[in-house]
C-alpha cells in the first residue's frame, strides 16, 4: 500500500477525539500562556498557529541555517544543518498528525522549536558548554531544557507598539518542546496526565509530553534524523565500503533493498500511523522498532562516535573555552560594564556584541545613560543586577549557545588577532 493511500484515508483518525481542539476538556490549559499575548481583532490565526508564526519570525529559528545538525559543514549546501534538521521533523510529524486527526498546528509548532535551544557545534559544543556549567556550580547543558530558555526568556519579538518582549507561547507549544528528547529509546509513547511546572524538568526525557502531538513529535525526531545521518556520512565519505556492506545486511534483514532517507521515513510513518492507537500509544510495530534500533546502533558506532571527530571536537572546545575565557574576565558585579568597555579595545566586535545581548537582560540602572537605549525591552530581566559572577557566567553561556558555527568562528578569530 502506498503512503499516499494511507494517509488520505480520512477515517483512520484514531486520535481526533484527544487531539488538543476546543473540544478536549484540557484545552485552557493547553493554551495558556505565561502572560498574556497581545491580540489583534482581525487576526484568524488559532492559538498554536500564533506560536508557529512567532518561532518562525524569532532570530533563534533563523540562526539554526548556520548551525551544526551532525558534520561541520554549513558551506556545503547538501550536508545537513539544525535548521534542515527541524523542518525534516515537521514534515514527519505533520503527515502523522494528520493522519491520526491530531492538531497539526500544534504539531508544527512543536517541531519549529524543538531545537532552538542547540548549541553551536552540535553535541560537542553542548558538551564543552557542559563543562563551563559545572565549573560555575551549574547542572549539565542540555538543549531540550535550553530550548525552553530560549523560548521563554531569551528569545524577543517587537510587537505593534514597537515594544520588545518574549516569544510567551502556550503551554502544549512549550510542553512538547522540552519533553521531545529523541534519544531515548522508548516505543507506544503515551502523554502523561497532570501539567506540570516545566522547570520541574531535571534531566531528558524525564516526563513524557502532556499532549498527543507532543508524542508524535519525540518519535518524528528520532525517524528525521537516523537516514539523513547516513546520507550525509556517505556525501562526505566520512563511511566507507566496510559500513556499506554492515547497512546492506541490516536492509536484507528487514526485507529492504536500501536504508536511506526515504525508505525509513515511508515505511516508519505508515508503521506509526497502522500501530498507534490510546491502548498503545504512538508506536512503531516491533519489527520497525527493531529496524530503528538496529540503525541507531550503526549510526553510533560508525558516525557519531568516529574518530574522525577528534580534531574536530578539540577545536569546538578551544573555541568555546576562549570566548568565555574572554568574557569572564570582566565580571565586576555592577561595574561589568564599565570592564566591558576596557576590553573592546582589545575585542571590539565580541565585546560591542555581548554588551547589547546583557543589556536587554539586566535591570536598566545598571545601563547608565544607555537605559535610553533599551527603553523598548519589557522581556523579563533575568540577570538582574549581575549580582553575582554565576549569573554573569549563565550570561555568557546564554550568548554562546545562541551563536551560529560561522559567527563563533568569527569571534573566535578576533581573540586570536593580535
Amino acid at each position: 500500500m502506498q503512503l499516499e493511500s494511507v494517509v488520505s484515508d480520512l477515517d483512520k483518525q484514531a486520535l481526533a477525539h484527544v487531539a488538543s481542539t476546543e473540544d478536549n476538556p484540557c484545552w485552557s490549559t493547553h493554551t495558556e500562556r505565561i502572560k498574556p499575548l497581545y491580540s489583534r481583532p482581525s487576526d484568524i490565526r488559532s492559538p498554536y498557529e500564533r506560536d508557529y508564526t512567532r518561532i518562525l519570525h524569532c532570530l533563534a529559528y533563523r540562526r539554526l541555517k548556520h548551525k551544526t545538525q551532525v558534520f561541520y559543514n554549513i558551506d556545503n549546501d547538501h550536508i545537513c544543518t539544525r535548521m534542515k534538521h527541524v523542518q525534516h521533523v515537521e514534515s514527519v510529524s505533520c503527515t502523522i498528525a494528520k493522519f491520526l486527526g491530531l492538531n497539526t498546528d500544534l504539531t508544527r509548532a512543536i517541531a519549529m522549536g524543538h531545537d532552538l535551544g542547540h548549541a553551536p557545534f552540535g553535541h560537542q559544543g553542548e558538551n564543552e558548554l557542559t563543562l563551563l556549567r559545572k565549573e560555575n556550580d551549574l547542572d549539565k547543558f542540555w538543549h531540550e531544557r535550553n530550548s525552553l530558555r530560549v523560548i521563554d526568556k531569551l528569545e524577543l519579538l517587537e510587537n505593534s507598539s514597537r515594544e520588545f518582549d518574549n516569544l510567551c507561547l502556550t503551554y502544549a507549544a512549550r510542553d512538547g518542546i522540552i519533553s521531545h528528547c529523541g534519544e531515548v529509546d522508548q516505543n507506544g509513547i503515551k502523554p502523561r496526565c497532570e501539567a506540570i511546572d516545566l522547570d520541574m524538568f531535571n534531566s531528558p526525557g524525564e516526563y513524557q509530553p502532556y499532549t498527543w502531538e507532543g508524542c508524535v513529535v519525540k518519535i518524528s525526531d528520532k525517524i528525521a534524523y537516523l537516514g539523513r545521518d547516513i546520507e550525509d556520512a556517505i556525501r562526505l565519505h566520512f563511511i566507507g565500503f566496510p559500513q556499506l556492506k554492515k547497512l546492506a545486511q541490516i536492509s536484507n534483514k528487514y526485507g529492504e533493498s536500501t536504508i536511506n532517507t526515504t525508505v525509513i521515513i515511508h515505511n516508519f510513518i505508515k508503521s506509526i500511523c497502522d500501530n498507534s492507537s490510546i491502548d498503545n500509544g504512538i508506536r512503531l510495530s516491533d519489527k520497525y522498532n527493531e529496524m530503528l534500533g538496529e540503525i541507531k546502533r550503526f549510526n553510533y558506532k560508525y558516525i557519531y562516535k568516529n574518530e574522525k571527530f577528534i580534531v574536530y571536537n578539540a577545536y569546538v572546545n578551544s573555541l568555546i573555552r576562549a570566548v568565555y575565557n574572554a568574557l569572564i574576565s570582566s565580571y565586576n558585579g555592577a561595574d561589568t560594564f564599565a570592564e566591558l568597555a576596557k576590553l573592546a579595545k582589545v575585542y571590539p566586535v565580541l565585546t560591542a556584541d555581548f554588551s547589547d545581548f546583557l543589556c536587554k537582560y539586566v535591570e536598566p540602572g545598571l545601563l547608565g545613560k544607555k537605559a535610553i537605549s533599551y527603553k523598548r525591552y519589557r522581556n523579563d530581566k533575568i540577570y538582574g543586577t549581575l549580582a553575582s559572577k554565576q549569573i554573569y557566567a549563565q550570561a555568557i553561556i546564554d550568548y554562546i549557545s545562541g551563536m551560529t558555527d560561522r559567527y563563533a568562528i568569527e569571534i573566535y578569530n578576533e581573540l586570536l588577532k593580535f
